[in-house]
């Protein structure tokens, strides 16, 4: 199995534990180092890599600390340019050539972001379970087989974005960003159709906005969709 740990989530910032019992991986550090820390039980020499989908900074905001406490650090050479990285422990990876991380095999996928080159990740370990991790993409290009574990962003709906613009909780002038950058409801849930669920043992959804979602009704609609356990 793969044990998944929400360490943060959200538009303040997002940072995931995976292990395979074996190998861990820290995906996203866009929450202070001494929160990692603390949430790795400050041993980070046990982290195998982080791995990081783009720039914005809810999502790397800790990445320099990351490469200095000796992890090797892996992205798109768009991302770590627009970092500004460099050094030894940044790894550039092009999109869907496979690479290895301990007992991970690992494949980084292209999404649709308002950045310089986001990722998602393909995660395999090597008693063959598989995860995928897509965030911040308004949709996915791609189809899926025999994925056991899916951590998919279900950022906002329509129906309750509009209803804040109205009100004016949200600016208006924000919609076409938000429409063009992150994963909504509908479309997750197309996403789910389009994919084999056969093998899906959990689905956790993530990256959800404070006021354009309803977490506990976005749960129970997967749900229903999928028949699946899902976590958010």
């Amino acid at each position: 199995m793969i044990d998944i740990k929400t360490i943060a989530s959200g538009s303040t910032g997002n940072c995931y534990r995976i292990s395979d019992g074996e190998t861990i991986i820290m995906i996203e550090a866009g929450i202070s180092f001494r929160e990692i820390r603390e949430a790795f039980d400050f041993r980070l020499s046990q982290v195998s890599c982080c791995l990081c989908s783009h720039e914005h900074g809810d999502h790397s905001k800790a990445i320099k600390d990351v490469m200095k406490a000796g992890i090797d650090c892996y992205m798109s050479l768009g991302t770590a340019r627009a970092l500004k990285l460099s050094g030894h422990r940044l790894k550039t990876v092009e999109s869907k050539e496979l690479f290895t991380v301990g007992t991970f095999k690992i494949l980084p996928f292209n999404t649709q972001h308002d950045c310089a080159e986001p990722y998602g990740y393909l995660l395999q370990s090597k008693n063959g379970k598989k995860l995928i991790f897509i965030t911040d993409s308004f949709y996915c290009r791609y189809c899926f087989s025999g994925v056991n574990y899916y951590m998919v962003e279900c950022n906002y709906s329509k129906e309750i974005l509009e209803e804040n613009i109205k009100s004016g909780i949200v600016p208006e002038t924000i919609r076409n960003r938000i429409v063009k950058s992150h994963f909504e409801l509908e479309n997750v849930k197309e996403f789910f159709r389009a994919n084999d669920l056969s093998k899906c043992d959990e689905i956790h959804l993530i990256h959800m906005s404070g006021n354009n979602a309803d977490p506990e009704s976005f749960k129970i609609e997967i749900q229903k969709l999928t028949g699946r356990p899902v976590y958010i």
